[in-house]
């Protein structure tokens, strides 16, 4: 079974909670920086349970817009400033664990993010791993198929 049907099917076992409108919405930074050698980068992070590589995203944030909310979550998690693009440049799908071990489909919009500077000191520098990478190790790091096809979007669009 490919990753992608596996995801998939994961997230079918959840049908009848997204039908019910029982799933939770999340906002996400895709940080990108130009590398000297003008190859565009992209920071991914290490979730802080499972340790895998992911783009900085949170909850909605009363006050905050979606866009507002991807910047706050990239200082926070990555010690990245920036300014994020209003609109979204797509979405993806994950099963979410909750404090409580239950797992809950999550719907992630995401911003991309142009980077300005990047800080040593940030709230979550010491439960996470940061890594700035190329777009095409970046589909290779993300598990989930749909944010691996952002990123593959992101390297057409460079090339073009």
């Amino acid at each position: 079974m490919t990753l992608t049907a596996a995801h998939l099917a994961d997230l079918a076992e959840h049908a009848a909670s997204i039908f019910d409108g029982k799933c939770v919405e999340q906002f996400a930074a895709l940080c990108l920086r130009t590398a000297a050698s003008g190859e565009r980068l992209a920071l991914l992070i290490t979730s802080r349970e499972t340790k895998r590589w992911v783009i900085p995203k949170g909850w909605p944030i009363k006050g905050l817009l979606p866009h507002e909310v991807a910047e706050r979550e990239a200082w926070e998690e990555a010690g990245v400033k920036g300014k994020a693009a209003e609109q979204s440049f797509g979405t993806y799908t994950y099963l979410k664990k909750l404090d409580d071990g239950t797992e809950i489909p999550a719907f992630v919009e995401v911003h991309v993010l142009e980077v300005r500077c990047t800080k040593n000191k940030f709230p979550e520098r010491h439960e996470r791993t940061v890594a700035w990478v190329t777009l095409v190790e970046a589909v290779g790091m993300v598990s989930e198929p749909e944010l691996q096809g952002l990123f593959r979007k992101l390297a057409a669009l460079s090339v073009g």
